[in-house]
Order: structure tokens, then sequence, then C-alpha cells
């Protein structure tokens, strides 16, 4: 891994460099070739490397195009760049050495073949896709079926696979006065990783090693006052699935994409199904604000409409009351603050179960993040929103709040944050409902199906 890192990260300077042009103004004028001595011919230019000249008769999307598969195969450990140097050139060497052919350095039309064959088997093993990621708005490369799990809390990603035996987290910090030193010397810090190589230079570092047991590659960069960046945690175990693949996210990876991602979300929905509990007596229900958005009319099922009363934007949370409800059974409220995990309890869209209003459940994890909300592990589907989630004892922990965002690649996608019982108990004082002392633990019995129309 340390010859990863260091690699990674001067073919990373390197390319950053040649962007780097001098100002016209503070250019040195070109000096005039020297004239050979009187009566000496001229000397004989140096012959082109005939390798070399191959690749850049090519066009760049061919030279990125063949380091990129050699990056998949395993043969190279740089950045693909349309620079084809002899550390490149090395490496299709090494694959034909492989291969048991000739090592010329330049592929013929079968080992070129062969190759884009090579890569495309290691790709579609670990499902590559590169997508603008939600949280810090950088690009990045993932490997979706190594990490089928993302969540999404505050201004960082996690990827992780089934047994977290592979974690990638993406990464924003935009505090005041944010520096790429600091955050440097707070990632070279962590507890109870030993750090192997490390570099910054410019406005990018790299950082690689083992944390615990576990192999440890880092990326950060700066710009306009905050760092973006990423961080692979993987099992030894898994070293040979997961070093091509660090490198191909080193490679691929774009901290201040050109062409960033859009910041709308997909349109809404015309009726769009989503969850709630009732928390009085009186017909409140508690969900969440963004599944309530823009509705001209709410219907909770089973029960009639119902008005939405209140909302707290810094909360996330609605307030909605069905008026003349009768045997109500309000959820009681439980304690989340060192909750691990918890129980959702809410209706799927009907589309998802033949039209049927059926309550379900679903087990969730609390994930961590940098922001104030836990990430919920799995991401709830459609209907889930507002849905609340409970404790063993059926205490309500908080609700989901899942929210909808554009993702390159794809017609949407979707990620979800808990929103703590604290915050519900807070809401609802300020609105001066009357919660009852003692409430009903079956959440079924207090979670309802709400449906939205908007015009």
């Amino acid at each position: 891994m340390r010859l990863v890192g260091a690699a990674l990260f001067f073919s990373f300077a390197a390319t950053t460099a040649l962007a780097q042009t001098q100002p016209q103004s503070q250019r040195q004028p070109p000096k005039p070739p020297a004239r050979p001595a009187q009566g000496q011919p001229p000397a004989a230019a140096k012959p082109q490397d005939p390798v070399a000249a191959s690749y850049v008769a090519l066009p760049e999307a061919e030279r990125i195009a063949i380091q990129t598969d050699l990056i998949w195969s395993g043969e190279y450990n740089g950045l693909a760049t349309a620079d084809f140097g002899a550390r490149a050139i090395a490496a299709v060497k090494a694959f034909q050495k492989r291969l048991g052919t000739k090592e010329t350095g330049v592929l013929n039309p079968k080992e070129r073949g062969q190759l884009a064959a090579a890569a495309r088997a290691k790709r579609d093993a670990v499902g590559w896709r590169i997508v603008d990621d939600l949280a810090t708005g950088a690009r990045i490369g993932i490997p979706t079926k190594t990490t089928p799990n993302t969540a999404v809390a505050g201004s960082t990603s996690r990827y992780s696979s089934a047994q977290s035996d592979v974690v990638i987290e993406s990464f924003r910090i935009a505090e005041p006065s944010t520096t790429l030193a600091a955050v440097y010397d707070a990632q070279r810090k962590v507890p109870d990783s030993k750090i192997t190589y490390n570099v910054i230079r410019g406005d990018a570092f790299t950082i690689s090693g083992m944390r615990g047991l576990k192999k440890l590659y880092m990326r950060g960069q700066f710009k306009g006052g905050e760092v973006r960046g990423f961080s692979i945690v993987y099992d030894q175990a898994v070293d040979t699935i997961m070093e091509p693949v660090t490198v191909a996210m080193a490679s691929t990876y774009q901290a201040f994409p050109a062409t960033p991602i859009a910041n709308l979300p997909p349109p809404r929905r015309k009726i769009e199904y989503g969850s709630g509990a009732f928390v009085s007596a009186d017909g409140h229900i508690i969900t969440s604000r963004e599944m309530t958005e823009a509705c001209q009319t709410y219907t909770i099922a089973g029960y009639g409409p119902a008005d939405r009363v209140a909302e707290d934007k810094d909360r996330g949370l609605a307030l909605l009351r069905v008026y003349g409800a009768r045997d109500v059974k309000p959820l009681a409220l439980g304690d989340a603050s060192s909750a691990p995990s918890g129980t959702l309890v809410g209706v799927a869209d009907p589309d998802r179960q033949s039209g049927g209003g059926n309550v379900s459940t679903l087990p969730l994890r609390f994930v961590a993040g940098t922001g104030a909300r836990a990430a919920l592990d799995p991401t709830p589907g459609l209907g889930f929103a507002g849905a609340p989630i409970v404790d063993a004892n059926g205490r309500m922990l908080g609700i989901a709040d899942v929210s909808t965002v554009a993702v390159a690649g794809a017609a949407g996608g979707s990620f979800a944050t808990l929103i703590p019982s604290d915050a519900v108990k807070a809401f609802l004082a300020a609105q001066k409902v009357p919660v009852a002392a003692t409430g009903t633990t079956d959440a079924k019995m207090a979670a309802v199906r709400i449906i939205c129309v908007r015009k």
C-alpha cells in the first residue's frame, strides 16, 4: 500500500503541475539555438524512442483507456493520464509477460482485446460505477457490488460491504478557517493508525498505511476554503480485490468537478405516499417535513382528510392533524441518545405491495456521521418517509427522514437519516401538543399512511 500511495500521489502531482503554466509576463524569452563550431557538423538529433512515439500517435482517450485497463488488470498503480510514460510502458510489458507473449511494450490488436476483457471482468465483478457523491459534490468511483450499503449523514457519504470489511467514506470539510494542513495533521493522528506513507504538496495530500489491522488509503484536496476527499479502509484478506479498486478510485476521483452535480432533486410526484405516527389522543400526527412539502391536500388512510398545522424547517418535522378521529392510539416516546439500532414501522408505497396498505417493519442500524443526525442503514424504500422508528420496547426513537436526490447515471437516489425523539419532543412542546403521558408501545397501532396530492 505504501508503494501504491506514493505512486498515486506523485502521478497526481505531476498531472497538476502540467496544468499550472507560468504567466506570459514572467517567462524568459527563448534563447537562440547554439551554433556549431566553425568547421564542425551539427550534432545529430537524439532519436525518439519508437515505443513512446507509438503511444504519442494514439488519441488521448485511447492512451487513458489503456492505462485504466492496466490499473484494473493489476499491472499499473499510477493515475491514468494523457502522458503515457515509462511506468505505463513497463506495465504493458508486465501484462505481455503474464500473457506469455513478446514483451515489446506495444499492444497488438489481440493483446489490446485481451487487456480490455480482463479489465472489464474485474470492473464487473465489483460493480464499478462513477457517481456524483451526494454529500460532498465530488465525483467518485464506487465498487457497488463490494459496497452495496450506502449511508449519507451531513457532509459524509459511507459506502460499505455487508460485513464492513470494506468501508469507503467521502468527506467534505468546510468549517471556518479550514486549511489543508490542519485536516492532513488531524487525519495522521487518528487513533489506532500506523501511517507508512504521507505527503502534502500543493493543494492535495495522500496518506496510506494501516488502521488497526486494516489497510488504509486517504486522499484530500483543497479549494475555495474547503477540503474534499475520500478514505478507504479494508481487511487485508480482500487486498487482491481492493488494491486495483483503490488505484482506480484515486485515478478517477474529482474533488471539484468542472460540471458539478445538480443541486435540485428530481421532480416530485403528483401523488406521493409517506408514513407517520399518532402522537396525541387529539389526532396529531408526526411526520417528515420533506414528505409533506408542496402538498395541496393530505389524507390519512383509514381516517380521512388532515391539515398540516405546523412545521419545523430546522428539525425537518411536520405536524398533521385529523379532527374528530376516535380510538386513536398515540405512540409512546423513547430516547434515541444511545440506541445503536431500531425498527422502522411504516406503510410502503402501494405500488410495492399491489395496492395494499399493510404496515411493514424494517430493522435499521444507526450509522454515525459528521453531521448531527445518524444515517439509516439500509435506506428505507418508497412510502417510509416520516415513518416512526422504535426500540425493542415499542417506544419511538425518532422518525425516518428520507430524501430523494439526483445521482449521475441513474434516475434518482435516496438517503435517510434519523430525526431523533428529542427533536420530536421539542417540536411538540413548542406547538403545545398534549402528548399522552402513557402511549401505546404497539407501533403498528399508531403508524399511518399519509397521501399527499400536489398540483
